[in-house]
């Protein structure tokens, strides 16, 4: 890499804080709309299929496009695709906040996916191409992660900070005031990088990319309704074979979207399984925990924001520890332990769910954000530093498509956990009326709107959430047991030498 004006390490840092503020952004806007749901339910009176699209169409329009956009960010220019996204994400975050319905919101959720599928690849690789020391490198990626996991917990409190005055829009409208600040930072503080020769835009990959998730995602939403029938095995087919020619296509072509070798190092392999696993149960579970708290437990927005902050100061808290953590138990050994915690965290949660007070659910969150912001950190670390500097960015676009798949997959299939456990669970007194009884079993968030607090129907509505969130944490426990030993498996904890530095044909410009 050439560089025609070396920043200094002021400007280094202050740049990185641009990036920081657009990750922010990202993670905030994945999670910060957890807290509106019962709002925004009771003014659009979505379904319950389009509760979990509302949720999930963002992360999913993010996995389908990041790999795509990300070629494009090396073809067009890095800062010139990140400016652009974030004007567009701020144009979509309008549109949102004055969705007339459930299907306009769903349409600008979509709208903002996209555009911040523009946004998400260029940051780690501009951050690769900014800090060249290993160690500074890794002190960067550590705060670049820490905004990310933080982001995601910090939604629900800037959620409840909003919608404690405003109404459900505002948690939208929020973004556009920040997007100018990343738009007026990025011109004045970010280097632009491309690829010079980045080869020919593979359309057909792109497509392929984009089928290999969608239908995957969507033929779990069917089966929460329909069940398993040929629509949702025909869907997961699709998408199975559209993979497979994906890779076949990778495999052939002399510029490939993705590098699929990048697959046979197993501390590359290993991190972006455990991150797509363990972000796959926590958010998940994450998406009905603001529910739970506000219609569960009668939390206001505000409030129940708050009671989330355990995990997202345990995660923050992370950046003092990393660094320890490494040097003593090795990359693997330490990402597995970080996982391992955050799944006896989710066991302790599922335990304290049920529990009348809220000290036991508080204590239980620390270790979830603890384990969860290690662990991610650590796997980001582990993608970055597996791969020659020439192959960084191809590796941040797959890890970052696995996160945002399993955010994308975690809403879908354990939002569909707690749908199907919710109304087997639930045992309705035969005196309501059946437009009434129809509106409580479709969801607990309808249930809430038409059962009175405290009577029997509305006691046995609330049981049987409890019970759906209990189902939902244990599973989740589970899963996140499965990444920590994914991690310790296929990640090597001995420290290994950096690879050595290969000449690439990037072009930068300060």
């Amino acid at each position: 890499m050439s560089t025609a004006t070396p920043l200094s390490p002021r400007r280094r840092w202050a740049a990185l804080s641009v990036l920081v503020g657009a990750v922010l952004l990202l993670a905030i806007d994945s999670t910060v709309l957890y807290l509106a749901v019962p709002s925004l339910t009771r003014d659009l009176a979505p379904s319950g299929t389009q509760v979990l699209w509302i949720g999930d169409i963002y992360s999913l329009a993010l996995a389908g496009l990041l790999v795509t956009m990300g070629t494009v960010a090396d073809r067009f220019g890095r800062r010139r695709t990140l400016l652009v996204g974030a004007t567009a994400f701020g144009a979509a975050s309008a549109a949102a906040a004055f969705a007339p319905t459930a299907g306009a919101l769903i349409a600008a959720r979509l709208l903002l996916g996209v555009a911040g599928a523009t946004i998400m690849p260029s940051t780690l690789s501009i951050i690769r191409d900014l800090f060249v020391d290993p160690v500074e490198r890794s002190r960067a990626i550590a705060v670049w992660a820490a905004a990310s996991g933080g982001g995601l917990a910090l939604g629900p409190l800037v959620g409840g900070v909003l919608l404690e005055r405003f109404w459900w829009g505002s948690v939208f409208l929020i973004n556009v005031p920040v997007v100018l600040a990343i738009v007026v930072g990025g011109l004045l503080l970010l280097p632009e990088s491309r690829n010079p020769a980045p080869g020919r835009f593979d359309l057909v990959s792109a497509a392929l990319s984009a089928v290999t998730v969608v239908p995957v995602v969507y033929a779990v939403k069917h089966a929460t309704t329909h069940g398993l029938d040929l629509t949702t095995i025909g869907l997961v087919a699709l998408g199975v074979l559209a993979g497979l020619a994906f890779v076949s296509r990778q495999r052939r072509s002399p510029d490939p979207t993705i590098d699929v070798s990048l697959f046979r190092n197993p501390a590359f392999t290993g991190a972006v399984l455990a991150t797509l696993i363990s972000i796959f149960a926590l958010t998940g579970l994450l998406f009905f925990f603001s529910q739970y708290l506000q219609l569960a437990r009668g939390m206001r927005p505000l409030v129940a924001g708050l009671a989330e902050m355990p995990a997202t100061l345990a995660s923050i808290a992370v950046v003092v520890l990393v660094g320890a953590a490494r040097r003593r138990l090795g990359m693997g050994r330490a990402i597995a332990a970080g996982l391992a915690v955050a799944s006896v965290g989710l066991v302790a949660v599922a335990v304290a769910e049920a529990a009348p007070g809220y000290l036991w659910l508080g204590l239980a969150l620390v270790p979830i954000g603890l384990g969860v912001g290690l662990a991610m950190t650590l796997a980001t670390d582990a993608v970055v530093s597996a791969v020659p500097r020439a192959r960084a960015g191809a590796a941040a676009s797959v890890s970052e498509t696995a996160y945002e798949l399993g955010v994308a997959l975690g809403i879908a299939v354990l939002g569909s956990v707690v749908t199907l456990a919710y109304r087997s669970g639930l045992h309705l007194p035969g005196e309501i009326t059946p437009s009434a009884r129809a509106t409580a079993q479709d969801s607990f968030a309808g249930a809430t709107g038409v059962l009175e607090a405290g009577s029997p129907a509305g006691e046995a509505a609330r049981e049987a959430f409890v019970g759906a969130m209990q189902v939902a944490s244990l599973s989740a426990a589970a899963i996140m047991a499965v990444a920590a030993l994914v991690a310790w498996r296929t990640i090597p904890s001995e420290t290994a030498p950096e690879a050595a530095p290969v000449p690439e044909p990037l072009e930068t410009r300060a």
